[in-house]
This record gives C-alpha cells, structure tokens and sequence, in this order.
C-alpha cells in the first residue's frame, strides 16, 4: 500500500539546537577547545570593535564558522551562510536559536578588511 506524505505545517517546538546534537558527537569537544581558544582573544576583540554604533557579527561566531568550513569542507563562505540557514548543527556550534537568520557572506570579507587594518 502506498503511504501517504502530509503537508508541512508551522509548529511551536521546545527543542533546542543542544538537544538535537548526540551528547557524544566529536563536535562537542571540538566546540570546547574552540571556545576556550576564542575566549583567550576576547581582549583583543574588544579593542577591534567599539561600543557605539550599529552591532556587527561577532568576530568569535565569524571564526567559529571558518573552523565549521574546513570540518565540513563548504566549498565557500556563499555556501555556508546558505547552509546556515537550515542546518541545526551549525547553529548550534555558533550558539544561535533555531529561527535565528544567518549572516550575510560579505561579512567574513569586511572583518577580514577590519583584521588586517588592526595590525
């Protein structure tokens, strides 16, 4: 007998990203040295940005994505911020909610310009 397929519909879920990724999936612990990395640069974050004006993409989700590239091999950062869209995985290493809107790729080149003009 032939099943039948059913139209999706929105829903109201109490799931967050963390619950989906297996507790013993390799990524858990690569999130782990990745942050402590990222947090011994938090100071020199702080100067690169300042704490008026419009927010930016944080510089530690930006490279917590490049880190996400090299892993799954995305063959671009166009790629990757499309993928963003709809792979729980990645939000949840970048720490975002499931509805969040990724990022726009002219990002990664405009702190890479900022980066560069730090130095």
């Amino acid at each position: 007998m032939r099943g039948n397929t059913f139209e999706q519909v929105a829903m109201l879920s109490t799931l967050t990203p963390d619950e989906l990724v297996p507790v013993d999936h390799p990524i858990r612990r690569i999130k782990a040295i990745v942050e402590t990395a990222l947090a011994e640069l938090s100071p020199q974050f702080d100067a690169m940005y300042s704490t008026i004006g419009r927010p930016s993409v944080a510089p530690e989700r930006l490279l917590k994505s490049c880190v996400l590239i090299a892993l799954y091999t995305v063959r671009s950062e166009r790629l990757f911020c499309e993928r963003l869209q709809y792979d729980l995985l990645f939000k949840w290493f970048l720490d975002m909610n499931a509805d969040d809107p990724g990022f726009d790729p002219t990002t990664f080149s405009s702190v890479r310009v900022r980066s560069l003009a730090t130095r």
